[in-house]
């Protein structure tokens, strides 16, 4: 009967019932929303219902999807929303199974609209703080989904946008789901990241639809979303965010040119907690490593990120990654130098040679980067980092003699050390610039005064400016070298209005200990033959610089010594120097003793120094900065040392100077530099190099004055010691292998039969009043020796 039929509605469950009930007859009509209030009402008053509920909806839209039903598909998924926001009890875990079911459904669907609708509806319910942590719910398949969608190459570019914002979206749902679940620690995993991370890389690099805006553009929301999820990263994290990052770099080939590279990197500095930024340094420095031996243009754009995150991080916390940079850098300098000067047949077949310098160029590039990088990361960091990356790089320097020389720079030879030099020099430049000590003992410990010194004499004008512009840094420490830049007679130094404090105890120490060797490097660096106009106007600076920051009454004197010694030197010009040299120098001492006599402010001392500069302005403006370093300034034949007025004189001076607090008495006494091993580390041609102390150690002969008198006088030994070596080149050109290598075989045995009389020298016990053991046929036997009969070296008698 029709009473019977009409039961079967009824007996359906309450549930199904209200389910049915919100899907209109035309699903134009849109959710019934009295009845999806009824649902509601009961699904929050019987939540043991809600899973029941959920696999009925979903049961529903599966059918939907299948018929191509999608206006009933669309209805479905906002009373599961509704519902989803509405409940939130312990019953809601099975629900949400059956929603992500369904999400999971529309995701796999070829219909954009399904997925952007899927989509949605994830990232409402990601945005649900669930009440208690999901044990089991994984979201591996959501991943590896919204990544593909991310990738859409849908032939429509607007349909395209939408599917690739919809995946943008749907990660970054996925992450706020799960990033502050500890359960779901899981994300972080590479297998996760590594497909995360490039979708959003692959977006904010194919920016087409930059004409979009916020949301709707692809590119600004898979940044946004990039920076979101570098900002939730923690502590063990990092590394597994950053590695895809340089690997989809590598894959896209994206560091040469390196314009994402850049602010790709910038993004990742700005958005990860500050006290992790040496995590991403490392990974840039380690990364660098495995390219050691790619082209030269991606080495200097991988070389410039780490600039650009060393840049951002200098400020910040970077702990001990600082000296690792340096380090590496460092090592990738070298081998840079390495790759455009080591391997001398290629360089010099002829078929390579325009290949060769197109790669000695494109090496240029890394080598300017790594020294940008350097400098501006050394630039950066605070005082007490600074003083200790200054000591790092300076012990790095190839200085002749040293073992750092001898090691690193076999195959890259003379040319390559000098560039190693000059490279490391300007960055020391960049480091030490702006370099505030306190002491000078802090500034330039000595570590790093010796190496700086022993560079500051070798026979290459360039090396030398570099030394003395790192002194000038580290010395001014009131920015006063703007001020004296140039070499000129300044007319009124007070006007310079230089700023000075009255020099500390610990300073004074400082000049007492190392004064003497850096005023013995300037004087040496005066003769050099290859000094050009900017030698001179740094020696100028760093005299000025040493007077306005280290000088007390005592170093005034001494710089006074230094200067008339100078001055003698270009006059007595025993090294046959250049006259543009000597007439250097006298207007080097001009300048700076004006500068001097003004600083002291002491009239009879101003005067004679005054009277001076007018005596040659009328008869040798050629010893005056302002003449001499002009391109046709005629030069002198000669110097007449006669001309008294021409040249300052220590009687006057001292006679200036006969007031309280200075020892005028000192500067009579002429100053005459150390001799330290220095030249020789230097590889510099002085007097040092060519004596050669030869003295037999052997116990029948005696160390006499005249031993040492003889061994000293260098009479006529350059020429004997020329003439030896052309013959040694000479035996060794032409001579059959079997003679040099008797020769070389009977030297070795003459050296050893040397070494071992020294040794057994050496070795032998003293004589002893006790007695000494000698052992006859197994029994020891003590034989006393009288302390009369005993011979004592003659320095050990009184």
């Amino acid at each position: 009967s029709p009473r019977v039929c009409g039961c079967c509605g009824p007996l359906r469950p309450r549930y199904k019932r209200l389910v049915d009930n919100i899907f209109p007859e035309d699903p134009k009509d849109g959710l019934v929303k009295s009845d999806m209030e009824k649902l509601t009402f009961y699904a929050v008053s019987a939540p043991e219902k809600l899973d029941r509920i959920g696999a009925y909806l979903a049961e529903r839209l599966s059918r939907d999807v299948v018929r191509h039903r999608y206006g009933y598909v669309v209805i479905a998924m906002e009373a599961l929303d509704q519902l989803l926001m509405a409940c939130h009890s312990q019953s809601i875990k099975p629900f949400v199974e059956s929603f992500l079911h369904m999400v999971a459904k529309l995701l796999e669907s070829r219909e954009p609209d399904l997925q952007v609708l899927g989509t949605n509806s994830f990232v409402k319910f990601a945005n649900i703080e669930e009440d208690t942590p999901s044990y089991h719910r994984r979201y591996d398949f959501f991943v590896s989904q919204f990544s593909a969608m991310c990738h859409s190459t849908h032939e429509d570019s607007e349909t395209r946008s939408r599917i690739r914002v919809a995946g943008i979206k749907g990660l970054q749902g996925v992450v706020r789901k799960t990033v502050n679940d500890e359960l779901q620690a899981i994300i972080w995993e590479p297998q996760h990241m590594d497909k995360l991370i490039p979708s959003m890389l692959f977006n904010m690099q194919d920016n087409e639809d930059s004409e979009r805006a916020g949301e709707e553009n692809p590119a600004s929301l898979a940044e946004s979303c990039f920076r979101e999820l570098l900002g939730r990263a923690a502590y063990g994290n990092m590394n597994n965010a950053v590695h895809p990052v340089l690997v989809h770099l590598d894959n896209h080939r994206l560091w040469d040119p390196n314009d994402f590279a850049v602010p790709c990197f910038r993004i990742i500095m700005y958005s990860i907690q500050a006290q992790h930024s040496h995590h991403v340094i490392q990974q840039v420095l380690s990364h660098l490593d495995t390219h050691s031996k790619n082209t030269p243009r991606v080495r200097a754009g991988i070389v410039q990120v780490l600039l650009e995150t060393v840049a951002i991080a200098a400020k910040g916390s970077i702990g001990p990654t600082v000296l690792e940079v340096f380090n590496t850098l460092l090592k990738h300098l070298r081998m840079s130098v390495d790759f455009e000067l080591g391997d001398g047949s290629r360089r010099n077949s002829a078929s390579s040679l325009s290949s060769t310098r197109t790669k000695e160029s494109e090496e240029r590039i890394v080598q300017n980067a790594i020294i940008q990088t350097i400098g501006f990361f050394g630039g950066n960091l605070p005082d007490y980092q600074r003083a200790e990356v200054m000591m790092f790089i300076m012990g790095k320097v190839p200085v002749y003699g040293t073992p750092c020389h001898t090691l690193d720079t076999v195959k890259i030879g003379h040319q390559g050390t000098k560039r190693i030099q000059t490279m490391l020099l300007s960055s020391l430049i960049m480091v030490t610039s702006g370099f505030k000590c306190k002491t000078m003992c802090a500034g330039l410990p000595v570590a790093f005064l010796e190496p700086l010194c022993s560079i500051s004499l070798m026979e290459d004008s360039e090396l030398r400016q570099l030394v003395l512009e790192i002194l000038h840094n580290i010395i001014d420490r009131h920015d006063n070298r703007a001020k004296l830049r140039g070499i000129r007679i300044i007319p009124n130094v007070a006007a310079l209005k230089i700023k000075r404090e009255k020099i500390s105890k610990q300073d004074v120490v400082f000049m007492k200990k190392h004064g003497q060797q850096i005023y013995r490097h300037i004087y040496l660096g005066c003769k050099e033959e290859d000094n050009v106009q900017k030698n001179f106007e740094l020696l100028f600076t760093a005299l000025a610089l040493i007077t306005i920051e280290l000088a007390n009454e005592e170093v005034m004197i001494d710089l006074m010594r230094l200067s008339i010694a100078l001055q003698d030197m270009a006059l007595a010009n025993e090294e046959n120097m250049p006259m543009f040299i000597r007439c250097g120098i006298m207007a080097l001492v001009a300048a700076y003793l004006n500068f001097l006599s003004q600083m002291i402010a002491n009239p009879p001392f101003c005067q004679h120094v005054s009277k001076v500069i007018e005596m040659r302005n009328l008869d040798a403006p050629y010893l005056l900065p302002e003449h001499v370093f002009r391109e046709k300034c005629v030069l002198p034949d000669s110097l007449d040392r006669d001309d008294v007025g021409l040249y300052f004189q220590t009687a006057d001076l001292a006679e200036a100077l006969s007031v309280p607090g200075y020892n005028v008495e000192r500067l009579a006494i002429p100053y005459i530099p150390q001799v330290t091993d220095e030249d020789r580390l230097s590889r510099r041609k002085s007097f040092v190099d060519t004596i050669s102390l030869q003295v037999d150690i052997l116990s029948n002969k005696e160390i006499t004055f005249e031993t040492l008198k003889k061994a000293i006088d260098t009479t006529g030994l350059e020429e004997q010691e020329r003439e030896r070596r052309r013959q040694v080149m000479e035996k060794f050109q032409k001579a059959p292998f079997e003679e040099i290598a008797a020769h070389c075989e009977s030297k070795a045995n003459m050296l050893h039969d040397r070494l071992a009389q020294i040794f057994e020298l050496t070795i032998r016990p003293p004589p002893s009043p006790s007695g000494t053991v000698t052992v006859t046929s197994g029994h020891a036997q003590y034989q006393s020796v009288p302390v009369y009969e005993m011979k004592f070296p003659d320095l050990c008698v009184y």
